[in-house]
């Protein structure tokens, strides 16, 4: 999934010590607000020191950043989880994995149906086909 839309905020980045492998970890959490009739704001999630220096999303920038979004369970409530897996200027925005490049996608070619209307003085078709 991706959103496009102006960094608000960005978390105090945490870090700490994975109990399973002894490896150091860091995330950072950010806020995207899309420029939408009615803004809507998302936080989501960046792991992994290396991607956060990658990515290097600033407060005020205009991104557009794909997510994958998991949900987990604690203490019986569900909660969800948006995990950035890159985040790029939105001028430079590339087509999703899988499309090649030059070919719109399916959001952005779709429009509304429009009606065909019989032409006067021309013979109506009868044919099946």
């Amino acid at each position: 999934m991706e959103i496009t839309g102006k960094i608000i905020a960005a978390m105090t980045p945490r870090t700490g010590t994975s109990a399973r492998t002894g490896n150091t970890w860091m995330t950072q959490e950010f806020v995207i607000e899309t420029h939408d009739q009615y803004p809507r704001k998302c936080v989501f999630t960046v792991f992994g020191e290396d991607r956060l220096k990658e990515m290097n999303i600033q407060i005020g920038a205009e991104m557009t950043v794909s997510f994958d979004i998991d949900a987990h369970e604690y203490n019986g409530r569900w909660f969800n989880d948006i995990r950035a897996w890159r985040a790029v200027p939105a001028q430079a925005a590339a087509p999703a994995p899988g499309m090649p490049a030059g070919v719109p996608s399916p959001a952005t070619t779709m429009a509304e149906p429009t009606a065909t209307v019989p032409v006067a003085n021309e013979p109506e078709d009868d044919l099946p086909f």
